[in-house]
């Protein structure tokens, strides 16, 4: 704690030959001190509480019941694919073999929020689907930022889904990159 140095001699006399008396002197001990602040420290850490951790929640199905399906209509059905280098594909409806290149079309993450949008808007909300499509050379990241495009145009849950991709839409993926020149 703290104490005072009283090592000087004698009572407060005055004349000559008396000792002139020393000033007493204190001195504190910090050691308590820096326990209570570990103290307290520990105990701010144990009763904060951590910022916790938000995820989107997702709509999956229960399991694989074909009774359970729901059906698209083609008129409200856009198909979005994820392709390498934060490249996004799309058609809208089913693909028409005589078609592919009016139909199958390009673009970026920064432009599919209009495409998007734009569908939604032209599109009655009972009919209206989006179906996701990730190609294997395209990232985690890009499937997250489809679904953060989905969210942010908020698109109602039930009216977006992920599904594997076919063979036949790989190919048109692996063509228009090369063609494209996309590595």
């Amino acid at each position: 704690m703290a104490e005072i140095d009283t090592s000087s001699g004698g009572g407060h006399k005055k004349g000559p030959g008396v000792k002139k008396g020393k000033k007493l002197s204190t001195r504190v001990d910090l050691t308590p001190m820096v326990d209570l602040g570990f103290l307290l420290i520990t105990f701010f850490v144990f009763t904060t509480t951590m910022s916790q951790p938000t995820a989107m929640n997702m709509n999956e199905p229960k399991d694989n019941d074909p009774t359970n399906e729901k059906k698209v209509k083609q008129s409200g059905a856009m198909t979005i694919l994820l392709g390498r280098s934060n490249q996004v594909y799309y058609y809208f409806g089913q693909l028409d073999e005589t078609k592919l290149s009016e139909q199958f079309k390009s673009t970026t993450f920064k432009d599919i929020r209009s495409v998007i949008l734009d569908k939604k808007k032209n599109t009655p909300i009972d009919d209206l689907m989006y179906i996701i499509k990730s190609d294997s050379l395209s990232t985690f990241k890009n499937s997250i930022d489809i679904l953060d495009e989905m969210s942010i145009s908020a698109v109602p849950p039930g009216h977006y889904a992920e599904v594997d991709i076919s063979p036949v839409e790989r190919t048109l993926i692996q063509r228009t990159e090369e063609s494209n020149g996309i590595k």
